[in-house]
């Protein structure tokens, strides 16, 4: 078996490569602006406390020794600066510990001079402080810490948080209308697949490529369209015009020909082609049926009474009397006549005997799954894949049948019209097994 690949739908892939994209860039200017807005603040930080060193040694300058203490008290703010004095027995740490304080520390002693002392903490009180001189006193400016710091990282991580919702929106919304009209073309493709050949798209759209695209999609859908009523129209004049000489042979036949059993023959032959045919209007009938509820065990009952020799078959159902699904009575009747013939010429068991068809069903969420099983040789592993393709048969002896090769096709393709699907496999022990799926109907 191919080994399984993750795929992504477009959508999705085209949001992750623009989520990528976009987060790659708002990172990069993330890391641009913090290399362009750190040594401004340094020097802006340094410059701000310069001033107040000044300003402060100013004033304690003009005052007298006297009033100094009462001065000091008045211009220190606990909260954000204050003055104190300076010991000899004070114990500080330098200030200079990463870039940013190797800065400021640098232009603090190139603004107040290469004897100013510039600490993190004096006597275990953290801070910027600075120590400065006059006369013969010393002083401690201290500042809190965190207004002469860079901008911390939980302030970038909050503004990197916002960039990144901003960018994984943006991409939602740019992916969605990237990916709508590709949207609307896979839809109108399905449609038109399922047999709905009046789907079109819009030829106004401002986008030049996706218009263009649309105005190909809408010739081929009438392109195909007329096909198609070209097709019908050429098959009903074909069955028209076969059936009527066809009708006319078997007429003659029986009138004029004498021998029984060559006038039973040539019946037979010409019932045959008439058979034949029914199979190929079957096959090539065109357009979406309607679908209606239908009981599902009436339909199987009604058409496994037209196979009346119990010799050739038997048919047992197991199907719910009041079972429902959502169908074209004409259509899964033919579906069921079709499965019921080809039981009947390849299902036989291998003693000969009369071939013994089985028919259960199960209820899965919104679906019946119907189970229709022969007990004959089925089929080699390798051929069920191409049982639905038209005038294909299973094995060697069947190209000495009377049918068109048609009857499991027709299946298929009925099967798609509806909305359904069909599954054949080997059953167990032996046997064809056809696994059909079905909307339930409300």
């Amino acid at each position: 078996m191919p080994r399984q690949t993750v795929a992504l739908s477009l959508f999705w892939r085209t949001f992750v490569l623009l989520a990528i994209l976009l987060a790659g860039g708002v990172f990069a200017w993330v890391q641009t602006l913090r290399a362009l807005e750190f040594e401004p603040r340094a020097v802006q930080v340094a410059q701000q406390i310069a001033a107040l060193v000044n300003l402060s040694r100013a004033a304690l300058h003009q005052a007298d020794p006297i009033n100094r203490v009462a001065l000091v008290k008045s211009i220190s703010d606990p909260r954000t600066l204050s003055v104190a004095l300076r010991e000899p027995n004070d114990r500080w740490e330098p200030f200079e510990v990463d870039r940013f304080t190797r800065v400021v520390s640098r232009e603090l002693h190139a603004a107040l001079g290469e004897d100013t002392v510039v600490a993190r903490s004096v006597n275990g009180n953290a801070g910027l402080w600075v120590g400065f001189s006059i006369g013969d006193d010393a002083y401690w400016l201290r500042a809190e810490s965190a207004q002469s710091g860079p901008l911390t990282s939980g302030t970038w991580f909050v503004w990197i948080g916002i960039a990144m919702a901003a960018t994984l929106l943006g991409s939602v919304g740019v992916a969605r209308l990237i990916n709508q009209p590709l949207r609307q073309l896979s839809f109108a493709a399905s449609r038109i697949r399922e047999g709905d050949l009046d789907s079109r798209l819009d030829e106004t759209t401002l986008t030049s490529e996706i218009r263009e695209v649309n105005m190909g999609f809408n010739r081929m859908a009438r392109e195909l369209a007329k096909v198609d009523e070209d097709r019908a129209v050429m098959l009903a004049g074909i069955s028209h015009d076969l059936r009527t000489p066809l009708a006319r042979m078997r007429l003659e036949t029986e009138l004029s020909v004498a021998d029984e059993e060559a006038r039973r023959n040539m019946v037979d032959d010409i019932a045959q082609l008439d058979a034949i045919i029914d199979k190929f209007m079957d096959y090539a009938r065109p357009g979406v049926p309607a679908l209606r509820p239908v009981l599902l065990a009436m339909l199987i009952d009604r058409e496994a009474a037209l196979f009346r020799d119990s010799t050739q078959i038997r048919i047992d159902s197991r199907v719910a009397i009041d079972l429902r699904v959502m169908a074209d009575e004409t259509e899964l009747g033919r579906v069921f006549a079709n499965l019921f013939e080809n039981a009947r010429r390849y299902g036989r068991s291998p003693d000969g005997g009369a071939a013994e068809v089985d028919i259960g069903y199960s209820r899965s969420g919104p679906w019946v799954e119907v189970v229709v099983r022969d007990h004959g040789s089925g089929v080699p592993a390798h051929k069920l894949p191409k049982l639905t393709t038209p005038f294909f048969r299973g094995d060697a002896a069947r190209t000495e049948a009377t049918g068109a090769g048609l009857g499991l096709a027709i299946v298929e393709k009925a099967m798609q019209r509806m909305g359904g699907s069909l599954e054949l496999s080997n059953a167990p022990g032996g046997g064809l097994r056809a696994h059909m799926r079905l909307k339930r109907a409300p």
